[in-house]
């Protein structure tokens, strides 16, 4: 066979670069908001006809509506405006906490149509199922649910969504929660992804938020545990298993306190709510009680201070080895670390300053996150459209 004839049979077929232009500009749809054809056929590096015919066949499936824009007051036809039928299609995102139970309608383009939240009942994560469930049938809606998305905080199996530990939602062993929906909502689900909170917050960052335009950055959400997520060259970073970015496993005091694990001095024992807590002499537990501490170090308190303090200084010498281990353009520190960073910024910086090397810390921003407590909700619904984003006529 001539070489010509390897390079024809090894070339995308003209229907395949097709798919792959639908799912580009729906894609850029979805994150981008409404946008012009013009400025469709700029940003996608493709001319009129070729954009025009994409947006026909989007228009077609009831992926996208093409509308005439707003006066413009310039001269000229003015370019249509595709914006993404949010309305129509949309998935369910729900976050698994360790306090509570989120569920949201979320439609194509991010938008929120819809949400839920209930306490979380105690146990293990199969109890989390009936509230889930019940909230999804009363959140249904006209139009076509492309899936579900799921945010854990614990260890999730990439192939199949099963939970495999997760120590603080009950200690959860092999928790087949994407099955368990299914079964119960075959009609409203035809398919339910699961991933880790962390790495579904660092995804929704990613496509809409503070991390917008940002391939290398490092997501730390904490709660009772420490994990996170990472994103390098563009890419989540989730291991052989997706078991990848369990950093509060990481072993920062080899004669620190004893971990759930079952290991000792790992970073989470050191920045977690229950130390900041003890050292605080706090009876309480939650997130609103990590908040009443940071209050209390604020209004002068000195015990709550000193806490914040230590658990600052820890926080920042995990960063600082993640930064020389990583080279993270941004760290983000969401969850309750989001508070415990701000009540103690000076301390992570200069333990990233007196630890991390010169050429890993000098361009690295420290920030916390642009959705807030949303995040978890909007990955979970970003990793539910992903298929459809990949091929939109499939």
């Amino acid at each position: 066979m001539s070489t010509n004839r390897n390079m024809r049979a090894g070339a995308p077929s003209q229907e395949e670069i097709r798919r792959q232009n639908l799912g580009a500009l729906l894609r850029f749809v979805h994150e981008r908001g409404q946008i012009s054809r013009a400025e469709l056929t700029s940003e996608l590096g493709l001319n009129r006809s070729t954009i025009g015919a994409l947006t026909a066949d989007l228009t077609e499936a009831g992926l996208v509506t093409e509308e005439a824009p707003r006066e413009t007051g310039r001269a000229g036809r003015p370019s249509l405006v595709v914006r993404a039928m949010s309305e129509s299609i949309y998935a369910y995102a729900v976050s698994v906490e360790v306090d509570q139970i989120r569920v949201a309608r979320i439609g194509l383009g991010g938008v929120l149509l819809d949400q839920r939240s209930i306490p979380r009942p105690r146990g293990s994560i199969a109890g989390t199922i009936d509230p889930i469930t019940t909230f999804i049938k009363q959140m249904a809606g006209e139009g076509r649910c492309v899936g579900a998305g799921i945010a854990v905080c614990g260890m999730v199996r990439r192939e199949d969504g099963m939970v495999h530990l997760s120590p603080y939602l009950g200690g959860a062993v092999d928790e087949p929660i994407a099955d368990s929906l299914r079964e119960r909502l075959p009609e409203l689900l035809p398919q339910v992804a699961v991933a880790n909170v962390a790495d579904l917050c660092a995804l929704a960052e990613h496509t809409r938020g503070v991390a917008a335009g940002c391939d290398n950055f490092i997501y730390m959400y904490g709660d009772v545990g420490v994990g996170a997520g990472i994103v390098a060259g563009g890419h989540r970073v989730t291991g052989h298993g997706g078991y990848g970015g369990e950093v509060g496993h990481m072993v920062v005091n080899p004669v620190g306190r004893p971990c759930g694990c079952g290991s000792k001095g790992c970073w989470e024992t050191e920045i977690g709510e229950h130390t900041l807590l003890k050292l605080a002499q706090s009876t309480d537990i939650g997130a609103q009680a990590v908040l009443a501490v940071v209050d209390r170090a604020s209004r002068g308190d000195h015990i709550a201070q000193a806490a914040v303090r230590q658990v600052g200084d820890w926080l920042g010498f995990g960063v600082a080895n993640l930064v020389n281990i990583f080279n993270p353009e941004l760290v983000i520190f969401g969850g309750t670390l989001r508070d415990v960073y701000l009540a103690s910024a000076a301390q992570v910086r200069s333990k990233l300053n007196s630890i991390a090397l010169a050429a890993t810390r000098e361009h690295v921003r420290l920030r916390t996150p642009a959705l807030g407590s949303d995040g978890a909700l909007i990955g979970a619904a970003e990793l539910a459209f992903q298929q459809l984003l990949n091929d939109p006529l499939a």
